[in-house]
């Protein structure tokens, strides 16, 4: 019986809390009274006529041709680790969260694989209320060092997925009989970015709160392979543009960042974010090494069971 109560008034609370955030605001802002503000540089999709385009060599690891103009931007970066509780994927396209791994060594595909994958899936839906989560493919990177197949931070300021691209991974992943469901749903793809090593001091990765963009912002770019084109979001600079970051993220910290979102209902769809260098790191700080994967993340149609997951219940 206590059970039953429990979930009941759990119900109730989802029930609450959905009627509540939507439609969803896009001018709420988070409260900036005690945060810490640092300077950083980014560079941001210059203007022009023209779509722009990235080649990328076969195997997918680097561009071989960029015909992509950038112009340099100074930013203010915000110290978001005191207002982590107010930010949500939903509203300012990306949260904080805290998640302990039991990967041993992220330089191990196999390794990462085989338990990682398992783990962020878990966390994703845990965070999200998701019914389903795949977890697709990962990145590592290294700013300087030596790593093999690590990759370096991308200090662009991009989205990663646009509405075209966004389904395209649905049907290129998901298999054919399935892929409808997906697709005739709300589904999101979402990234994890943790450091594999702590604290990052050299290259943190900034976010900008999507309660400060337009959609003019954001400009789509062409990826071009040997045997398919792909499309990601350039970023066009605004004054208006809130930057944050949290700062000497360690090994057992994370952040979920939205990089797309089939909803048109007001909530973020994308989440702009960049590489930086900040002036606060010390001259000694060792290379930043990072490793973030991609999930497909397909939602109930029923905005109360996803809040209802969100607490632990299976309706």
């Amino acid at each position: 019986m206590r059970l039953k109560l429990n979930k009941e008034r759990a119900m109730s609370e989802a029930v609450a809390v959905t009627r509540e955030d939507l439609p969803f605001v896009s001018s709420r802002e988070p409260s900036l009274s005690l945060v810490g503000i640092t300077k950083g540089r980014v560079n941001y999709l210059a203007p022009t006529e023209e779509k722009p385009a990235i080649h990328v060599d076969p195997d997918g690891r680097r561009g071989v041709r960029d015909d992509v103009r950038y112009e340099a931007h100074d930013i203010e970066v915000w110290d978001a680790r005191h207002i982590a509780d107010e930010l949500s994927l939903d509203v300012n396209g990306f949260a904080f969260t805290r998640h302990e791994t039991e990967v041993g060594d992220f330089y191990d595909d196999e390794e990462v694989r085989g338990v990682y994958y398992a783990e962020m899936e878990q966390l994703i839906e845990q965070a999200t209320g998701a019914v389903e989560v795949v977890v697709f493919d990962h990145t590592v990177r290294m700013d300087g060092g030596e790593a093999q197949d690590a990759r370096k931070p991308v200090r662009k300021v991009h989205g990663d997925y646009t509405p075209t691209s966004g389904p395209q991974r649905v049907r290129d992943l998901i298999a054919e009989d399935e892929a409808d469901l997906w697709l005739k749903g709300r589904f999101a793809i979402i990234n994890v970015w943790r450091p594999i090593a702590g604290p990052v001091q050299t290259a943190p990765l900034a976010f900008i709160d999507t309660t400060s963009t337009l959609p003019e912002d954001f400009r789509t770019v062409d990826l071009v392979y040997p045997d398919r084109r792909g499309e990601i979001f350039g970023v066009a600079h605004s004054p208006d543009h809130r930057w944050f970051y949290f700062p000497d993220m360690e090994r057992n910290e994370a952040v979920l960042i939205k990089t797309y979102d089939s909803a048109e209902d007001g909530r973020a769809r994308y989440s702009a974010h960049s590489a930086f260098d900040d002036p606060k790191s010390p001259p000694d700080a060792a290379p930043r090494e990072s490793i973030e994967v991609r999930a497909l993340v397909r939602f109930p149609s029923d905005p109360v069971e996803a809040k209802l997951r969100m607490l632990g219940i299976r309706v």
